[in-house]
């Protein structure tokens, strides 16, 4: 920034001065708000500037599984991508059967695919920050290392998208710390878990996929797919099935609790 020299006079300096002191103390209660909206407990992260159509606001800390859709709710979660190959089949099957979803998406894909993250929003579905590089063994890790993969996800997939912040933080693999919620929640990211790991990752068939579906649903309404990390062909097909078949059983698509 270039900087422009004298001729202010006195008066400049005094206007300056007194800017000086009112900036100073509106940062003063813009930080002692935030220290008191994170609450007891909760690990404040680097403050965000907020984003249109997005709550930054603190959340639970923790695990949520529960549906906003009531008891016939289900949730649909979509983790790993954006991938160019599935996420957009993923998101034609999810329009031609009026279900909603959330995409647990990687900070390296969604920089990666920028368009796919938009089209995901624009949608209607929503997004769940799942790390910088899916490393399951987070929890083994130091605290700034959690927090930087947190965190730089959350700015990746924000940006990628345009500006809508991820609603969620779902850790890899399940690796989750009191600290990572705690720092996941102070930035308005509900810790979201599941009830029915389809195993779709290890691509055990379709019909696999779609019985694990239907006998493990009981457990609970949040269901864990994958658009990323391979061939995702065996998701797409059980998609196809298991959607409809939801629909037919009373089950109405919604989102997981915030």
């Amino acid at each position: 920034m270039a900087r422009h020299g004298g001729g202010r006079g006195w008066y400049g300096k005094v206007v300056g001065a007194a800017l000086g002191v009112t900036m100073l103390a509106v940062g003063a209660s813009v930080w002692t708000a935030q220290a008191d909206s994170v609450g007891v407990g909760a690990t404040p992260g680097p403050s965000a500037s907020a984003t249109p159509g997005n709550d930054t606001k603190p959340v639970d800390a923790g695990i949520v599984h529960a549906s906003d859709a009531g008891p016939r709710g289900v949730n649909i979660t979509i983790d790993d991508g954006p991938d160019p190959a599935w996420t957009p089949q993923v998101l034609d099957l999810l329009e031609e059967y009026g279900a909603k979803a959330t995409f647990c998406m990687t900070g390296v894909q969604a920089e990666a695919h920028p368009d796919l993250v938009k089209d995901v929003v624009a949608a209607g579905h929503r997004l769940c920050d799942h790390s910088v590089s899916h490393d399951t063994a987070m929890d083994k890790k130091s605290e700034a290392y959690q927090s930087k993969e947190i965190l730089d996800a959350e700015r990746m997939i924000t940006e990628a998208s345009g500006g809508v912040r991820p609603m969620y933080y779902r850790a890899p693999g399940g690796a989750f710390t009191p600290y990572s919620r705690r720092l996941a929640a102070s930035h308005g990211m509900r810790p979201l878990g599941w009830n029915v790991d389809t195993k779709d990752f290890e691509r055990p068939g379709t019909e696999a996929i779609v019985t694990t579906v239907q006998r493990e649903l009981a457990n609970g309404p949040t269901i864990l797919f994958h658009d990323a990390g391979g061939d995702r062909t065996q998701t797409v097909e059980a998609l196809r099935q298991v959607l409809p078949w939801l629909k037919e059983q009373g089950h109405t698509f919604g989102f997981p609790v915030r």
